[in-house]
């Protein structure tokens, strides 16, 4: 074979190497982009407050089915995998409904700031219907995306008592709560608002510190409780690492399947009521 022919039949196969490596690396952008817009929903919870759509929630249950499915599986086989898998709805509701939890504890946590930076601006010569749109911008988290919202709102020539309403509605807390009551307040009673936010901005933050010093308080003891909890699912998946089989055997006769279902409905019994007991008051 003369070296011109060996020369085409190499470059014949370097060009058929680098289309697949070009196929798969497109490929793999596709695969990331469905990913990613897959989980959007949970960061759209987590920075915006907002609940996915019934098509989102059904994604996501989709996915995180098949990744517990996988999961079980390489620990304890297809019985733990198919058991695992069902958990996947319950574990997508409560991560959708534990980041918009901490955004609503942001939105909370900012009432006092937003108070203090409207009194500002009134003090400055703003109406309240100028003020919003004068400290959204500039405003950090998520108080700053909600105070955003309304400033869009109003922009957009909507009534200052809807806005309102809508803010104090999505915010759903007492900070809030009392927040636009006082705006709301002062519009029909007249008064000082400037001192009044400011005064209402020092005791909310008095309020948040008593709140930090009580759960420092408490830390321990909170983390005792969910060690507590925690050491019969360690303990089961070290087991379950030591001696593949260990769960399958477990669940394979009748009395110790009965007995391992009592010991996780106890188990989910105490986390429900350590949760109850150290979620704080809604503020």
């Amino acid at each position: 074979m003369s070296p011109a022919a060996l020369l085409a039949a190499a470059a014949g196969a370097t060009g058929v190497l680098g289309a697949w490596d070009v196929l798969a690396t497109a490929e793999a952008a596709r695969l990331g982009d469905r990913l990613g817009r897959a989980v959007a929903p949970l960061g759209r919870a987590r920075h915006e407050g907002r609940a996915p759509s019934g098509v989102e929630r059904r994604r996501l249950g989709l996915l995180a089915a098949g990744s517990l499915f996988a999961a079980g599986w390489m620990i304890g086989g297809p019985l733990l995998g198919a058991a695992s898998a069902l958990a996947g709805p319950a574990a997508v509701v409560a991560a959708v409904r534990a980041r918009r939890g901490r955004y609503r504890e942001e939105v909370r946590c900012g009432a006092a700031g937003a108070a203090r930076a409207l009194a500002d601006a009134i003090a400055a010569g703003h109406s309240v219907r100028g003020a919003l749109p004068e400290v959204a911008p500039a405003f950090p988290g998520a108080s700053g995306h909600e105070l955003r919202l309304a400033a869009r709102s109003l922009s957009l020539g909507e009534p200052t008592d809807v806005v309102l309403e809508r803010l104090r509605t999505r915010a759903a807390s007492r900070a809030w709560d009392t927040l636009v009551a006082a705006i709301l307040l002062q519009r029909d009673a007249g008064g000082d608002l400037p001192a009044l936010l400011r005064e209402l901005a020092a005791a909310l933050e008095a309020a948040d510190r008593m709140e930090r010093d009580a759960r420092t308080a408490t830390a321990q003891a909170r983390f005792t409780a969910w060690l507590v909890v925690g050491l019969p699912v360690a303990a089961a998946a070290l087991a379950e690492l030591a001696a593949p089989g260990f769960l399958r055997a477990l669940v394979a006769a009748p009395l110790t399947a009965a007995l391992s279902a009592l010991a996780l409905l106890l188990q989910a019994t105490g986390l429900v009521a350590i949760h109850r007991i150290v979620r704080p008051p809604r503020a």
